[in-house]
């Protein structure tokens, strides 16, 4: 989304008097809410700063913008935010129906209490805990794939995958899974079960739901476990966190997967703002493009604030940027020529495959006439 300029003036009187402006820290605010650095000049702007500075954004246009961009993703459709490059026609491009954005991150990262806050904000659906979740002294786990119509809509344009979070101890196992989802696709009910599970012999996909490829990945990760790994210097959680946020097959395009940071409200400010600035600065992103603190919905449904329209609209924007993000990734439609291009590749890979069987098969076969000559 863009940036947006004001003044101190102008922010002290639109800015919603319910929300909960936790970033507003006495060494950097006045008692007016007015930063005490001045922010015009971007040159001048610390990693420390541009966080602040967007976190007012934020606050600025969340009273007003959460309903118009709620309003742009129930109208949405796939391929509304396409934009016509190379020449080519929107209707010669490969567009699916549904645009398909999967959540991963790390066990308890709060994948399944993000689904129940889109429900509350998108699907205006009040209290209902529509995905269960593992907050608290619950152990429960997501086991399958489950597609969510966070919009409660039958003409909804997109659709959100909640999904079993990664072992840090089994990264290699959770990293193929993961590249499995975004290269062949996924399918509600599809089993996430793993080589240690008790019932992994129940490998059973149910073959009535539509199989869908997999438009964007969203990263998820809990900021407060992410404070405590800086804190105490075991950085393992967050090198799995690294490792899956540059996956291959998660980096369908030049831009990096949006990352969302769960339960921030349950750290200080300061902790917040700090852990922040280290996660981006060791995975190499910006402090601000593509990064949203989002505190999570509890297992009530109930948000830890009363009333924030900031945290609400940060979702929404996240959301309406994975979209935007999707739409420029679309491939053009294969023609008759392409198909014929495959054809005779995959021709010349069986005959040079052939040729390799037949020239190690005639390499065993004269290996013992040569250690006879050797005699």
């Amino acid at each position: 989304m863009r940036n947006i300029s004001f003044s101190d003036e102008e922010q002290s009187d639109i800015l919603p008097k319910t929300a909960t402006l936790w970033w507003r820290t006495p060494q950097d605010f006045d008692e007016n809410g007015h930063l005490k650095v001045d922010i015009s000049d971007l040159s001048k702007l610390t990693p420390r700063l541009k966080i602040l500075r967007e976190m007012e954004r934020l606050a600025f246009i969340s009273t007003e913008g959460l309903e118009d961009l709620r309003h742009k993703l129930i109208t949405y459709r796939a391929g509304d935010f396409w934009l016509p490059v190379g020449g080519v026609k929107k209707e010669d491009m490969e567009i699916a129906p549904v645009i398909t954005i999967v959540l991963v991150g790390l066990c308890a990262s709060g994948k399944s209490s993000l689904v129940n806050y889109m429900y509350s904000v998108l699907g205006r659906s009040g209290l209902i805990p529509f995905a269960q979740t593992s907050s608290g002294n619950s152990h429960y786990t997501t086991m399958f794939l489950e597609e969510h119509n966070v919009l409660r809509s039958m003409r909804s344009g997109f659709c959100v995958y909640d999904t079993r979070g990664l072992e840090t101890n089994d990264m290699i196992e959770g990293l193929d899974e993961v590249s499995t989802w975004m290269t062949r696709g996924v399918r509600h009910n599809q089993p996430c079960f793993r080589h240690d599970d008790y019932n992994n012999n129940n490998k059973i996909t149910n073959k009535r739901y539509t199989k869908r490829n997999v438009d964007c990945a969203i990263i998820v990760a809990d900021l407060s476990e992410i404070n405590k790994a800086f804190i105490s210097g075991d950085l393992k959680d967050v090198v799995a966190l690294k490792s899956l946020f540059n996956n291959s097959s998660i980096r369908k395009s030049n831009e990096n997967p949006l990352l969302i940071l769960t339960h921030g409200d349950t750290i200080s400010a300061e902790e917040r703002i700090n852990s922040r600035l280290k996660i981006c600065e060791f995975l190499g992103i910006p402090e601000t493009t593509g990064v949203y603190d989002v505190a999570c919905l509890t297992e009530q449904g109930i948000l830890p604030e009363e009333s924030d329209p900031i945290t609400a609209f940060a979702l929404t924007e996240a959301v309406y940027r994975s979209l935007m993000q999707s739409d420029r990734n679309h491939q053009p439609k294969k023609k008759l020529k392409d198909w014929i291009v495959l054809f005779l590749t995959w021709i010349l890979c069986c005959i040079g495959a052939f040729f390799a069987i037949l020239a190690n098969f005639f390499s065993k076969c004269s290996q013992p006439h040569n250690k006879k000559l050797k005699y």
